[in-house]
């Protein structure tokens, strides 16, 4: 490999003789113009090293973690080119965010196939089929994570899918994709994304059947308008966000949550769980059942104390997520509502649930039910702040979550999802767990059952005496 103009390499194996790469505008020139042509559309020509398809058939996935600007969408494109062109794929699955995103970008963009395909083979967009269809019979499908039913069923021996890390619903989408690659002898794909630390990129990098390839924006600089080299790339250096987005540094979003992991305590798996005094549950609901929407979330807790001279606490006894019309919400919350907990099994106390969306009528249904609820009104404070007035509560020790009987030292399977969220937030792909327990903790803290601060009292002999509280949920 030679370094040529504008940081582009070229092989010499399509060179007849050795090119000083000071003239080699004098040797484009002398070519003609179907070799021009050629040389133009010939990747392997100007792709860097890194950008080259990886040799072997041990891998399945090419994960592509690299910074803005350094040529992902022209690598996941020419990869499609590639195997339609050779005759290896016929059937590729486009996946992005959104329909409007696989079009703009992985389609019609400048890096996009439309534009890198060689006009002897140069593929035909149809609209209204979501795909685009190649002289040869190939066809590529455009998916959204917005919508992965949509690969339930489909089969393909190719795919390529646009920034993974910013999906929404990448669970469901990338076991639906992976249900559905067996066609073809060696069916692969690549994903091409700036990297975030959300599960399924952790899973990739330790896959071995995984071929990972990294890169920093500075490796295209010369490619770069000046603007963005001047103004952009200087802003970010050195900061968090220039280190995941421009150097692709896989960040823990835990290093900077709000909340630390080591905050939390853990109850002994081998113990039963404590007598509660008092169990709330707390619902933070969504709109719709559709999976563009956020989940309803729930968690429970229960008020008890660890020793006879320790400080009332709260543990976490149970958490959920899941997409439910109202239909199938409202019976379910009345049923969560019978549940015992505890040792001896003790009943919900109160229901606490956020007034908006569909808990607004959450909450008239429970009232009617005879249910005990409240509503939770955040005031003006935003999700930032919410988790901020109680994250006190959880650096002195005062909340619980089971350990797991299989991984010591870890939270149990069922309570990770809300430990996760609360110490990556604000930086968690998904907030709803953590609002569930911003609005308990609070709750409970303005109860009295978690107080931090001393509270000045007439009557030293009562251990248990409660503070009397102004509603905190009508500011």
């Amino acid at each position: 490999m030679t370094n040529w103009p504008l940081g582009l390499p070229l092989r010499r194996r399509r060179l007849k003789a050795p090119v000083d790469p000071n003239n080699f505008h004098d040797f484009v020139e002398e070519l003609s113009d179907v070799e021009t042509l050629e040389l133009f559309y010939d990747w392997e020509t100007w792709a860097r090293p890194n950008q080259q398809i990886p040799d072997g058939d041990w891998w399945t996935i090419w994960l592509i973690l690299a910074g803005r600007g350094w040529g992902k969408t022209r690598c996941g494109a020419e990869f499609v080119r590639y195997h339609v062109e050779n005759k290896l794929a016929g059937r590729i699955a486009l996946i992005a965010e959104d329909a409007g995103d696989a079009r703009d970008v992985m389609i019609e963009g400048e890096s996009g196939i439309l534009a890198i395909s060689h006009p002897k083979c140069k593929p035909v967009f149809v609209p209204s089929k979501r795909r685009i269809e190649w002289p040869n019979g190939a066809i590529a499908t455009i998916y959204s994570d917005n919508d992965p039913e949509t690969l339930r069923g489909p089969q393909h021996d190719l795919f390529w899918c646009d920034e993974l890390a910013k999906f929404r619903n990448v669970e469901e989408m990338w076991s639906n994709l992976m249900f559905g690659l067996r066609l073809g002898e060696k069916p692969r794909g690549v994903v091409t994304t700036t990297p975030k630390p959300i599960p399924i990129v952790r899973r990739l990098l330790e896959d071995e059947r995984v071929c990972v390839t990294t890169g920093t924006t500075h490796e295209n600089f010369n490619n770069l308008a000046p603007t963005f080299r001047d103004e952009i790339i200087s802003q970010y250096e050195g900061t968090r966000i220039g280190r995941q987005e421009l150097y692709a540094e896989v960040i823990d979003p835990e290093d900077y949550g709000i909340v630390k992991r080591e905050w939390f305590r853990l109850w002994a798996a081998d113990k039963p769980l404590p007598e509660f005094m008092y169990v709330l549950q707390s619902y933070d609901c969504a709109y719709t059942e559709k999976t563009i929407n956020d989940p309803t979330a729930c968690s429970v807790w229960g008020i008890f104390r660890p020793s006879d001279d320790a400080p009332l606490c709260a543990m976490l006894i149970d958490c959920w997520e899941d997409f439910l019309s109202y239909p199938d919400l409202r019976p379910k919350i009345i049923d969560e509502y019978k549940s015992l907990y505890g040792e001896p099994g003790k009943r919900v106390d109160m229901v606490l649930v956020e007034d908006k969306a569909s808990g607004i009528s959450i909450i008239q249904d429970l009232q009617r039910a005879g249910i005990p609820c409240r509503a939770y009104n955040p005031g003006r404070a935003d999700k930032v702040q919410r988790l901020h007035l109680v994250a006190n509560v959880i650096a002195r020790g005062r909340v619980y979550v089971p350990e797991s009987m299989v991984h010591r030292g870890q939270p149990r399977d069922w309570a990770e999802p809300l430990v996760g969220q609360v110490c990556s937030f604000p930086e968690a792909q998904r907030d709803d767990l953590t609002d569930t327990l911003s609005q308990a903790l609070r709750l409970l803290k303005d109860m009295g059952f978690l107080n931090i601060d001393p509270v000045e009292s007439d009557d030293d002999d009562d251990p248990d005496i409660r503070p009397k509280r102004s509603n905190p949920y009508a500011q």
